[in-house]
């Protein structure tokens, strides 16, 4: 099984042009999008984070149940749900703002156990931001990795919930040496300053570095670098899309049992190639669709 650590939340998205338009909510968060995807994919997978007992919290739960994933260890609390508001560029691109105070989500407390069974545990977003729930996640973290649970981590930066930026990058720092797979954008990787090879040195089996429409490149211990090019589609938006590539590798990893980091040390170019190009596949049909809608398995054969 393959847990997914954070938020869960509701997307406002724009249903045309303006500050004014109709928004349309769909659920959404990085690693709610992440567990769907994976799901959706076939992968045993677990949810662990705190949900509202309202409306849009029944909802959000209702969809993970629809992609088979156990939902027996969410947490609920009576606080309502987090919000995000999207705006959509001509390229498809979504911006966020973000209405956090006082909403269930950022209330999460460290399990004392992880679920059963447990092989993986992802984290990111905006509950690595948020306090108090920020310091429960970054526990599970570390607790998980001196355990020897391979851990991944796509922090997917929100510059707008971070109030202080330079001690974030700290703390992402602090982080790598209980990170065993490292996934973020161009932007992302920029925004927190430093290289593949720093972050490798720092704790990580491979960093993954999503490039939009242009591919996506894997950089191991060993000096490789695996470039693999993008899928062209038609973007409808992006939302979602880094999340369904996070998805997809640790989807793929489970199949190799590469989920340890020596089997992810020990992997070839053309088991990097067919990973990378699965996440290239599936991110482009998220794409190719109007919100956080990743794909089945079905939709990946061949």
């Amino acid at each position: 099984m393959i847990v997914v650590a954070g938020e869960a939340l509701i997307d406002l998205v724009p249903q045309g042009a303006g500050a004014l338009a109709d928004l349309r909510p769909a659920r959404g968060g990085g690693p709610y999008n992440t567990a769907v995807a994976l799901g959706r994919l076939g992968t045993p997978t677990a949810f662990l984070s705190r949900v509202s007992r309202d409306p849009f919290g029944e909802a959000l739960v209702e969809g993970l149940r629809a992609a088979g994933v156990d939902v027996t260890s969410v947490q609920r609390g009576a606080e309502p749900t987090t919000l995000a508001a999207a705006s959509i560029d001509e390229g498809g691109s979504a911006a966020y703002s973000f209405y956090v105070e006082g909403t269930a989500d950022r209330l999460f407390e460290a399990p004392a156990h992880l679920p059963e069974g447990a092989r993986a545990v992802s984290f990111g977003t905006c509950s690595l931001v948020l306090e108090p729930g920020a310091s429960a996640y970054e526990e599970l973290m570390r607790t998980a990795a001196a355990q020897g649970v391979f851990t991944a981590l796509d922090p997917n930066i929100r510059a707008a919930l971070i109030p202080d930026a330079d001690a974030y990058r700290a703390r992402f720092k602090s982080w790598l040496p209980s990170v065993s797979l490292l996934k973020l954008s161009e932007e992302d990787a920029e925004w927190l300053g430093g290289t593949p090879r720093e972050w490798l040195a720092a704790g990580p089996s491979a960093v993954v570095i999503t490039q939009g429409g242009d591919g996506l490149t894997a950089f191991t211990r060993d000096g490789s670098v695996y470039p693999v090019p993008g899928v062209q589609v038609e973007v409808v938006d992006t939302i979602g899309a880094g999340d369904t590539v996070n998805a997809a590798l640790l989807h793929g990893l489970a199949v190799r049992e590469a989920l340890s980091p020596t089997a992810l040390s020990a992997m070839t170019a053309a088991d990097w190639a067919e990973l990378l190009d699965l996440a290239a596949r599936a991110a482009a049909i998220t794409c190719s669709r109007a919100g956080a809608e990743p794909p089945y398995a079905a939709e990946l054969e061949g």
